[in-house]
């Protein structure tokens, strides 16, 4: 059975937005991951750009939104527990999944308390999410259908409802359909195909 998580808000580009709190920068940097290798090359290379930086402080969450199980953080240098968890909370609770953010310090020279801190740090993140554009991860499945030339077109006509589009025809002694189609559809549109084919048509997976 398909997962209820098969799609759901990712940030559909990598996004850059910046606040001030007495006097230090914050330069928030969102971005989708897909795995823990991807959120950690995303943080080497804000750390490269960022070097001169004081903290590139830094939280990621992979799979569905609020995922708890696929997580990293760091406070940077910062004192425990003011920027890396927090800013994973944030995360957690902004309806997306599979993303990593980076958050750049420039001290300003005014120290902010732990408190402070905790906040300027959320806030930051908060604005960058605020601003972020959200596109959508789904997980996709191929299908080969195989069936009579009389069906055409009534099951081009049914392709929308399943979110189905075809990649690819042949059209010999039967026709074949290559389809992609979100995998949550999947049982549904099978059910369909072999009432409309009567049992006589045949679907199989294809290679991804």
């Amino acid at each position: 059975m398909a997962s209820a998580t098969a799609r759901y808000p990712i940030p559909a580009q990598r996004l850059r937005s910046e606040i001030e709190v007495e006097r230090s920068r914050f330069i928030a940097t969102v971005q989708e991951v897909c795995s823990a290798e991807e959120a950690q090359a995303f943080v080497a290379e804000l750390k490269a750009e960022f070097q001169d930086a004081n903290h590139n402080c830094w939280a990621y969450l992979v799979g569905p939104p609020g995922s708890s199980d696929r997580i990293g953080l760091s406070d940077d240098g910062e004192p425990h527990g003011v920027a890396g968890r927090p800013m994973l909370t944030c995360l957690q609770h902004s309806g997306l999944g599979d993303t990593a953010v980076v958050v750049t310090r420039y001290f300003g020279g005014i120290k902010l308390g732990k408190g402070g801190m905790v906040k300027a740090y959320t806030a930051a993140v908060q604005t960058a999410l605020d601003r972020l554009l959200r596109a959508e991860r789904i997980d996709w499945c191929k299908l080969c259908a195989t069936f009579d030339y009389a069906l055409v077109n009534v099951l081009e006509r049914r392709l929308p409802e399943f979110e189905a589009e075809v990649l690819a025809t042949d059209y010999a002694e039967k026709v074949s359909w290559q389809l992609r189609l979100p995998e949550e559809r999947a049982a549904a549109f099978r059910q369909m195909f072999e009432d409309l084919s009567a049992g006589q048509g045949l679907l199989k997976r294809s290679p991804a």
